[in-house]
C-alpha cells in the first residue's frame, strides 16, 4: 500500500490559502448563485465550510484542554446553522468564513502530540472519528468544496499530493462491489471496495477523485467492463 501521510499543517494552508483567495474575490451578488452541488448556492458552500472549521476547531480545543467535545450540537441543527448564514448577507458571510479559517489554524497550531490521542463524535451520540483524522477531514472539505463553488478552480487544480491523499482516504469507505482505481499521472492503483477483483477504472488522478466523491457522470474515465462502478456522494 502506498504510504499517504497525514497531511500537516503547511498541506491546510496551502489549501486554505487558496480558498481564502477565491471566497474573497467573489463578487457579492455571486454568493447567490448555483454551485457544483445541486440545491446549494454558493453561499450555501461558504456558509458549510465557515461551520464545518468552526466544529472542528472546537473539537480540537476540546481535545487540548482535554474536555472532548462533538463537531455539532445535532444532525438537525448542522443543517439549519447552514440556511441561516447561507442567507446572511455575503459580507457577513465572508467575515464568518474567514474568522473560521483562522479559528481552525490557531487550533490545530495549539495541538501537542498527546492531544491526538482520543476520538470525537459529529454529533451526540453518533458516529465518532479519530481525532488524527481532523486534518485530513479539513483539508478534503477545503479541497472539495473549493472546487464545488464552481468559480473556476477545478479539481485538475488539485496538487499532486492532496489528489493522492483522496484517493487512499476513499479506500476507506463502503461501495457495493469491489473495484480498481488506475490513474494515468501516479504510479499507483487502489483497490476499492472488500474482496478483489472488479473492473479496473482509468483516468486522471483529479477525475477519478472527483467521480470518487459522486461528482459528475465520470468524464474523461474509462472502465474496462464499459460501465463505472456505483459510488455514493461524499
Amino acid at each position: 500500500m502506498i504510504d499517504v501521510p497525514r497531511p500537516g499543517p503547511d498541506t491546510i494552508a496551502r489549501a486554505d490559502r487558496a480558498l481564502v483567495r477565491t471566497v474573497d474575490a467573489l463578487p457579492d451578488p455571486q454568493y447567490a448563485e448555483p454551485s457544483q452541488l445541486p440545491g446549494w448556492t454558493r453561499a450555501h458552500v461558504v456558509a458549510h465550510l465557515a461551520l464545518n472549521g468552526e466544529g472542528l476547531a472546537g473539537v480540537l480545543h476540546g481535545a487540548h484542554l482535554g474536555r472532548p467535545q462533538p463537531m455539532y450540537a445535532s444532525p438537525e441543527a448542522r443543517d439549519a446553522d447552514i440556511e441561516a448564514l447561507a442567507a446572511a448577507a455575503p459580507g457577513e458571510l465572508r467575515e464568518r468564513f474567514l474568522a473560521a479559517t483562522s479559528r481552525f489554524g490557531e487550533a490545530l497550531e495549539a495541538m501537542h502530540e498527546p492531544d491526538w490521542e482520543g476520538r470525537f463524535e459529529r454529533t451526540p451520540g453518533g458516529p465518532d472519528f479519530a481525532l488524527r483524522n481532523v486534518v485530513l477531514m479539513r483539508l478534503r472539505e477545503v479541497e472539495i468544496h473549493h472546487a464545488d463553488l464552481g468559480t473556476g478552480y477545478t479539481a485538475d487544480d488539485w496538487p499532486a499530493d492532496f489528489r493522492a491523499i483522496l484517493l487512499e482516504s476513499m479506500t476507506k469507505r463502503p461501495y457495493p462491489a469491489p473495484f480498481d482505481v488506475r490513474p494515468t499521472d501516479l504510479d499507483h492503483t487502489w483497490h476499492y471496495g472488500d474482496g478483489p477483483g472488479g473492473p479496473v477504472v482509468t483516468g486522471t488522478s483529479a477525475a477519478l477523485g472527483w467521480w470518487l466523491t459522486g461528482r459528475g457522470s465520470g468524464e474523461g474515465l474509462t472502465s474496462d467492463s464499459n460501465d463505472l462502478p456505483e459510488v455514493e456522494t461524499w
